[in-house]
């Protein structure tokens, strides 16, 4: 009875899992404040992928560590860069030809200081500067386009990036490249793992100056419209559970396909939880996974998505 009067429903072709790829062969490192997530190299992420898509998720989100990084981040946009290679090597597989590869658009796993976009040096401070940024970013999106993503993901929140990745992509003939933009993103204390799994913590102060104020859900509101105008065909928010307000916000207001990143520190709490036996696994990790798909996500980017594909 329970399940046929079931109101929301998850399934596996709803999740996206992200990878982390680094260089080398039949690397992978765990990132011990992530347990059971790996810094996998390309071949070793073709094998977990492989398995997964099995399963039936809808995708994998990309992020790169490169060997080598710089003040500009040009790892992100090289023909050869880390990420553009695992792209071409995954496209190649036919058991991932169901699968959606997404590619994140940021400079901050490339850049020395680890922050999203250019900087500058103001007096005793620094400064991002956003113009200078959004042109590489764009030059990014299209790198990764080519290279065969099938959506571009930008992370990086700086103005005006939408409607630059747009034209970049357009201009390089890759008018079918939608841009998923992650639209309401919040300057958040749940990162923190994710920047040893991507090796990019900023180098000094913080990235309050470009991504948002977490006790503001209009300026939220107005985000999203403004990327859905400059051209972006997907939103996504992050991070979803302390956000879950935004996202209903969010799907009642805008009927584009919409989704949420339950980011690293959501997961790292919930492993640490599991691993002291407070919590059960599998009820806790489903109904986290229910709760943010019951606020309006069409699709969940999830550490757990293997995980939660087994059982679903």
């Amino acid at each position: 009875m329970r399940a046929l009067v079931r109101e929301t429903r998850l399934h596996p072709g709803a999740l996206i899992a992200p990878l982390f790829i680094c260089p080398g062969e039949g690397i992978r490192r765990p990132i011990s404040s992530m347990p059971g997530v790996f810094n996998l190299s390309i071949d070793e992420a073709i094998r977990d992928a492989g398995e997964a898509a099995k399963l039936g998720i809808g995708g994998f989100l990309l992020f790169g560590l490169p060997e080598s990084k710089d003040e500009a981040g040009s790892g992100a946009w090289h023909e050869d860069g880390i990420v553009q290679r695992a792209l071409r090597a995954m496209k190649r597989e036919r058991a991932l030809d169901s699968a959606l590869l997404i590619a994140d658009v940021c400079l901050c796993e490339y850049t020395s200081h680890g922050h999203c976009g250019m900087v500058r040096k103001d007096g005793e401070g620094h400064e991002i500067e956003n113009d200078s940024s959004v042109e590489l970013i764009a030059r990014t999106a299209a790198s990764l386009a080519r290279a065969g993503a099938d959506v571009v993901a930008p992370s990086d929140m700086m103005d005006g990036r939408v409607a630059a990745i747009r034209s970049s992509l357009d201009d390089a003939d890759l008018h079918d490249t939608p841009v998923l933009s992650y639209a309401s993103k919040f300057a958040s204390a749940f990162y923190g793992p994710f920047r040893e799994a991507a090796d990019s913590a900023p180098q000094f102060g913080d990235r309050r100056s470009y991504q948002m104020d977490g006790a503001n859900r209009r300026e939220a509101m107005r985000e999203i419209e403004l990327d859905l105008m400059e051209g972006a065909d997907m939103v996504l928010m992050k991070p979803a559970l302390p956000y879950l307000d935004i996202i209903r916000e969010a799907r009642d207001r805008f009927d584009v396909p919409l989704g949420a990143y339950q980011v690293s520190g959501e997961y790292a709490m919930l492993q640490a939880a599991f691993e002291r036996g407070w919590l059960d696994r599998e009820r806790a990790m489903m109904e986290s996974l229910v709760s943010i798909r019951r606020a309006g996500a069409d699709f969940i980017v999830t550490y757990f998505a293997s995980a939660a594909a087994k059982l679903l």
